[in-house]
């Protein structure tokens, strides 16, 4: 089956197409794993309404997913996200390195979130507070 623009329809399909998880067996788990689609919404809805960004939470789901549905995770987190959400997933993908570079498209045009970045280089450079700094002193 070939998926040219992903909808309401085909997602399902398109989602049991890329599925790749050994320790699924059931059909519960496919749906368990479909649910961090959910978590990072709710995640980055709460980041967008309260400033609150839970960096390493969304890191875990954002890998599991592209554990589990590999490269198809980009399309599948655009479809599946509201699109004012898209700065932050954005940035997460790319900081990933999972953002394809070819075929260019809209998703190519979406800024980064700078605040995201930010946190994101303080995981990456080891910068992150993490409130035992004063032991060190």
């Amino acid at each position: 089956m070939i998926f040219n623009e992903l909808n309401e329809d085909n997602f399902l399909l398109f989602a049991i197409k890329h599925y790749e998880n050994p320790q699924a067996v059931t059909k519960e788990d496919f749906e368990k794993d479909l649910h961090h689609f959910k978590y990072i919404k709710r995640l980055l809805k709460r980041y967008k309404n309260t400033g609150v960004l839970k960096t390493h939470l969304l890191l875990n789901h954002f890998i599991i997913l592209y554990n589990i549905f590999g490269e198809a995770t980009t399309p599948m987190l655009f479809f599946k996200i509201d699109s004012e959400l898209w700065s932050s997933m954005k940035t997460f993908i790319i900081f990933l390195n999972r953002l394809p570079e070819y075929p260019k498209c809209y998703i190519h045009d979406i800024e980064v979130d700078l605040n995201c970045l930010k946190e994101l280089n303080k995981i990456y450079n080891g910068k992150e507070e993490t409130g035992l700094d004063h032991l060190n002193n």
